[in-house]
């Protein structure tokens, strides 16, 4: 199968040529026909394999408590992108942000890091690096202040949660969490991350 039709295009479709400079933040909602999920890094854009079962769920799992645990005035969304730069423009699995960052609630494509809490990436065969290095210093040269990296082992999510140090814009490693996630800060959290499988409610 060709590229263009596994992305459900024809094989008549051209794939977007970067231009002098390679793509800007701004081009992701200007370019036709991308496949979802498309995100920018270092100016080149990065296209998305299907999700597993397992990345679906975690993501489902930490969106719902994340939304349960919320203070007032703090917002979550899972694949919406940060605009770190003009340049760059990551999709985090998950990102807990601040309501005052929401410019426009229909139409809005992404969010500004300085209006971002928490940002989450679910680590895939296809991401490794970017999930594990890439993305996470982009985020902590941004001011991103909160990072967790989730890993499946034994069919469970394990988070490592960083903590950005600011005078360094690095982030530090706080703890390792297998079944069970507690945690005072961005704010007092609590999940069972056996509860994978668990149907909401």
């Amino acid at each position: 199968m060709s590229a263009a039709r596994e992305y459900g295009l024809d094989d008549q479709y051209e794939w977007p040529r970067p231009p002098e400079g390679g793509w800007t933040a701004d081009d992701l909602d200007r370019l036709p026909n991308l496949p979802p999920h498309t995100e920018l890094i270092d100016g080149s854009l990065v296209f998305m394999s299907p999700q597993t079962r397992f990345h679906s769920r975690t993501m489902r799992l930490l969106e719902n408590a994340l939304l349960a645990q919320l203070p007032d005035g703090l917002d979550v969304d899972r694949e919406m992108t940060i605009k770190l730069d003009d340049k760059n423009r990551p999709e985090p699995d998950v990102v807990v942000y601040r309501e005052e960052g929401v410019t426009d609630d229909a139409d809005q494509t992404w969010y500004a890091p300085e209006n971002v809490v928490l940002a989450v990436e679910v680590v895939s065969a296809d991401s490794r690096e970017r999930d594990r290095e890439v993305k996470p210093h982009k985020y902590a040269r941004a001011g991103v202040a909160h990072f967790w990296r989730v890993e499946k082992n034994d069919g469970l999510p394990v988070v490592y949660v960083y903590e950005l140090d600011p005078a360094t814009k690095v982030y530090a490693l706080s703890g390792i969490h297998h079944n069970r996630l507690k945690l005072a800060t961005p704010f007092p959290i609590d999940i069972d991350l056996t509860a994978i499988c668990n149907r909401p409610g």
